[in-house]
């Protein structure tokens, strides 16, 4: 910043250095955004898309584990199922960046559970298929890869509770 004009070097009035330091004051407030009138941005961030992909894996292995729960004679069919829901979960957790995938799922309730288990386990992997595969649609190119295959992995599983 260039001051030019008169300058007092008797009087009362400023001084030159008390000239260049209010000019270098103004040019620094003006610098950091002092006298704008732009709000700040809000920062929040959206959920990432897969989010709901990965709250349903969690829920489906939950659903397993209540099945097992109630006949343990389904354990060695279901739990390899739930077992594989846990690993999409945990990938899935991995690429959103989220810390855990151990929260409590919100995904979908596998209702008449207590009358056959299997039949709504199958009609959970059904819907939660075409969950994947509307998921998979949407997702750009880097995460459809991974997506895809839980799609394909829960078409498996339906065909595999008949």
């Amino acid at each position: 910043m260039v001051l030019t004009g008169p300058v007092r070097t008797t009087g009362t009035g400023p001084t030159r250095r008390q000239l260049l330091g209010a000019g270098l004051a103004v040019s620094t407030l003006a610098g950091c955004g002092v006298f704008e009138n732009k709000p700040a941005p809000a920062a929040t961030t959206a959920p990432d898309p897969l989010q709901p992909l990965l709250d349903e894996a969690l829920a489906l292995a939950a659903a397993y584990d209540r099945a097992v729960a109630a006949k343990p004679m389904l354990s060695a069919r279901l739990a390899p199922l739930a077992a594989d829901h846990r690993v999409h979960a945990a990938d899935l957790a991995k690429l959103i960046g989220t810390p855990s995938a151990s929260a409590a799922p919100s995904g979908p309730v596998v209702e008449n559970a207590s009358a056959d288990p299997v039949a709504a386990l199958r009609t959970a992997e059904l819907a939660a298929q075409k969950t994947a595969v509307a998921a998979c649609l949407a997702a750009p190119p880097d995460r459809a890869g991974m997506v895809g295959s839980i799609a394909a992995c829960r078409a498996t599983h339906a065909e595999a509770l008949r």
